[in-house]
């Protein structure tokens, strides 16, 4: 399994929630080096990750605060 690399750089340091069971059944978050987010299923390593601009993510987390993906 090969880690996450961003082009000229050393690897993402992915992190999962600490409210994140053992279940597998999370996302983890790497903060991207030039700015931004990405985001991966853990169940899945080495697959594909997306990313957000600063201002993507900070949407992305105020909507899922205020419940809009219920």
């Amino acid at each position: 399994m090969k880690p996450n690399i961003q082009p000229g750089s050393r690897p993402l340091e992915w992190v999962k929630s600490s409210y994140s069971g053992n279940n597998g059944n999370c996302i983890e978050v790497a903060v991207l080096a030039g700015g931004g987010r990405a985001l991966r299923d853990s169940k899945n390593l080495a697959g594909p990750m997306l990313t957000f601009s600063d201002a993507e993510f900070g949407a992305f987390v105020r909507s899922a605060v205020d419940g809009e993906f219920n």
